[in-house]
């Protein structure tokens, strides 16, 4: 098996007195949909904020893509090449969606403030190719209609496939999404589905946090399962679903239901 896209080994996270990641890790192979589940404060989020930059471990060691990284801000980790979307849908209401998708592919612009200023040729090229590739990332996630449109006026479901464009558009090497179901009905969950499976096919890999269990189960490579911020399982989605430490952190403990 080659090396994988990431690897995050030996994950410490104290909040005050709560110890809320123990030496946790996982291992992201190419092209993989990773599902990250567990019950509530079970550490999963935590453990996603500390990949993605938003939160800093207190220790433990990252690698994408074979090379160290520090995931130390956001802007970092997109820059290094790690996309992500978030719980609480954070669009710029008042612009397009094509503004949107556009803001996302600007992080690999390589015009500096001068020519920004001065609108050289060169920026002027590099505007129309970001505009044009924005374009085709909103025919990818089936939303191009709607590009003049403001986001805010879009449904709930077509506001998710934004983010998701948007992050897209920073061409990641993996592409990390917040419970993208959540708030989602029975048809836009299996639109949700075909899309995230799409991306796969495409040869992207992604990194899902999620409450729906079932979803994940039926569409991710492999799983890890986190219980009081410890790894407790991580397998294909058969293996951990008959693992006798996932069935008694779900039924066990009186928290029932989906993670």
């Amino acid at each position: 098996m080659s090396a994988p896209l990431l690897r995050v080994a030996n994950i410490n996270k104290r909040f005050g007195g709560l110890q809320a990641l123990s030496d946790v890790g996982m291992e992201i192979q190419q092209g993989q949909i990773y599902g990250l589940i567990g019950p509530n404060g079970a550490g999963k989020t935590t453990f996603f904020n500390v990949i993605t930059g938003l939160y800093q471990a207190d220790s433990g060691s990252f690698e994408l893509g074979g090379q160290p990284y520090t995931p130390s801000a956001v802007h970092e980790v997109a820059q290094a090449g790690i996309a992500r979307t978030f719980q609480n849908i954070r669009l710029f209401g008042d612009m397009t969606a094509l503004e949107n998708v556009m803001v996302g592919r600007h992080v690999r612009t390589r015009a500096g403030l001068w020519g920004a200023i001065l609108r050289t040729p060169g920026v002027r090229r590099e505007e129309a190719a970001i505009r044009e590739r924005a374009m085709e990332l909103l025919e990818y996630v089936k939303i191009a209609h709607y590009a003049d449109f403001r986001a805010r006026t879009l449904s709930y479901g077509d506001q998710r496939r934004l983010e998701i464009a948007r992050a897209l558009a920073t061409d990641p090497k993996l592409l990390a999404l917040d419970e993208p179901a959540a708030g989602m009905n029975a048809t836009e969950k299996v639109g949700l589905r075909d899309l995230l499976d799409h991306i796969r096919s495409d040869g992207r890999t992604i990194l899902l946090i999620e409450h729906d269990v079932k979803l994940v189960m039926g569409l991710c490579n492999r799983v890890t399962v986190l219980d009081y911020g410890k790894r407790i399982a991580e397998g294909t989605p058969a293996q951990v679903q008959s693992d006798p430490a996932v069935i008694t952190a779900y039924l066990g403990t009186g928290q029932q239901g989906t993670p």
